[in-house]
């Protein structure tokens, strides 16, 4: 593991965009930040606390989750709320997000604030998608702690982290974004908590274990390729990146560390390439 950069409070949201470089925001401190190639790190949306998933969009700008799931411009301007939260569904907000093939977001609501703001006492969500026209659906429900989303090379499955049971979640996906049931594709040992994950151009699935340090590596048929150690032990999220995407970054929070602001940005090579994200095609509001 090579670091890139630290100082962070709770880094999430890894993600590569072409031509600028890394995407991250820190959740505790604020802002989405990018890490250019040279090293340099850039503010792109200062202020906005708890955004846990980050996905460009077509059209421009990106797609942002916290308290509600919103298009935001980059430079600032005015953005759109897309999907807000729900008192009938009693969701506080929402945290790590997926596209598919064609653009649709799969995003997971949280019905309790896992970072110890508000009301605490875990309470299941749900797991969301944003279809292409801006009208959304709810797809999963008892989801305990969602966390990372992403769709199989073929899109045909749903892959998705849910934290407090320790498992990674699979279900079969339909050509217009519909899953079937869940089951489980893997899960990281007795203890391990899943948190961010990212999918290979082969079908390997890599998910972030937020209390062992550690990054796991699946084949897709849920079995363990292999395990890379990184030298902090909440390991938040990951995605590919790079010109041939082959470098895997993966980030972290602080806890368990010996210091105040320990997230830190490193550097691996998981020995293949990763697939390319789709950037999100939902309509925008006018």
């Amino acid at each position: 593991m090579q670091e890139l950069a630290t100082g962070y409070g709770l880094i999430e949201g890894p993600t590569w965009a072409t031509g600028q470089g890394l995407l991250f925001s820190d959740v505790v401190n604020g802002g989405v930040h990018c890490l250019a190639a040279d090293g340099l790190i850039e503010t792109v949306l200062p202020h906005r606390k708890g955004v846990g998933g980050i996905k460009l969009h077509a059209d421009g700008g990106l797609v942002v989750c916290g308290r509600n799931v919103s298009w935001k411009p980059l430079g600032g301007g005015d953005g759109h709320v897309l999907l807000d939260r729900d008192e009938t569904l009693g969701t506080v907000g929402f945290n790590d997000s997926g596209t598919d093939p064609d653009g649709r977001i799969y995003v997971g609501s949280l019905c309790f604030s896992p970072v110890g703001a508000g009301d605490s006492e875990p309470k299941p969500g749900y797991l969301h998608m944003i279809d292409l026209d801006g009208s959304t659906r709810l797809l999963a429900r008892g989801i305990e702690l969602t966390n990372g989303v992403g769709v199989s090379p073929a899109g045909d499955r749903l892959f998705h982290a849910d934290t407090r049971t320790g498992q990674v979640w699979a279900y079969d996906r339909a050509p217009d974004g519909s899953v079937g049931p869940r089951r489980s594709f893997a899960k990281l040992g007795d203890s391990g908590w899943p948190d961010g994950l990212a999918i290979g151009a082969d079908g390997s699935v890599w998910v972030a274990d937020a209390t062992g340090g550690l990054v796991w590596g699946f084949e897709p048929d849920g079995s363990v390729r292999r395990k890379l150690d990184v030298p902090l032990p909440m390991v938040t999220s990951l995605c590919f990146g790079g010109d041939d995407l082959k470098t895997l970054y993966v980030v972290t929070g602080s806890r368990g560390a010996d210091r105040e602001n320990a997230g830190t940005i490193y550097a691996a090579d998981a020995g293949i390439a990763g697939l390319p994200v789709p950037p999100a095609r939902v309509r925008l509001p006018a």
